[in-house]
C-alpha cells in the first residue's frame, strides 16, 4: 500500500502539473473545495497518522494541519514525494508484530485519550488517502486533465 500511495500521489501531480495555479485552487464544490486543499489535507493527515504509528501521542503540537499550505505547487510537489519516500521506509521497517499493537494518541485540544489498534491505523492511513484522492481524480478529471489508471492490479513492480 505505500507503493501504491506514492504510485497514485505521483500520478494525481503529474495530472495536475497540466493545470493552471488557478485551476488547482479553483472551487471545485468538493469536501475540501480544490483540488491543491484536497492534496494538502491528504499531505497533512498523512503526517498526523504517521506520527501517530510511530509512537507520537501528540503530532498536532507540532503538525499544524492546512488546507492551504503548501500554496506554491513546486514546494508541494518536493514535499509530498519527501513523504511519499517518507511512508515507504516506515512501511518497509514495519515488523509483522507491530501491527499487534495499539496506537494512542491525544487530539489537537489534548482532551481525550484515544486507543485503537496498530493495524486499523494502518488501515485508516492508507484508505484515508485512497477516499480523498478519488475525489481529486475527480477533480482532474471533470478539469479536463487525465491522471492513470487507480486499479491495484496496474501498479508496477
Amino acid at each position: 500500500m505505500a507503493r501504491y500511495n506514492t504510485w497514485q500521489n505521483s500520478s494525481l501531480v503529474a495530472a495536475a502539473d497540466g493545470l493552471t495555479h488557478e485551476d488547482r485552487w479553483k472551487d471545485r464544490g468538493a469536501f475540501f473545495q480544490s483540488i491543491a486543499a484536497t492534496l494538502n489535507h491528504i499531505y497533512w493527515a498523512d503526517a498526523l497518522m504517521l506520527q501517530r504509528l510511530k509512537g507520537n501521542t501528540r503530532p498536532e503540537e507540532t503538525i499544524t494541519h492546512s488546507l492551504t499550505s503548501p500554496s506554491d505547487w513546486r514546494e508541494f510537489k518536493k514535499l509530498r514525494s519527501r513523504r511519499n519516500e517518507e511512508i515507504e521506509i516506515w512501511a518497509a521497517q514495519l515488523p509483522d508484530t507491530d501491527l499487534d499493537g495499539m496506537v494512542v494518541w491525544y487530539p489537537g485540544d489534548g482532551s481525550t485519550r484515544i486507543e485503537k489498534p496498530m493495524d486499523v491505523c494502518v488501515i485508516q492511513l492508507f484508505n484515508h488517502q485512497t477516499h480523498h484522492r478519488g475525489q481529486v481524480h475527480a477533480m482532474l478529471t471533470a478539469a479536463g486533465a487525465e491522471p492513470g489508471p487507480t486499479d491495484l492490479p496496474m501498479l508496477p513492480q
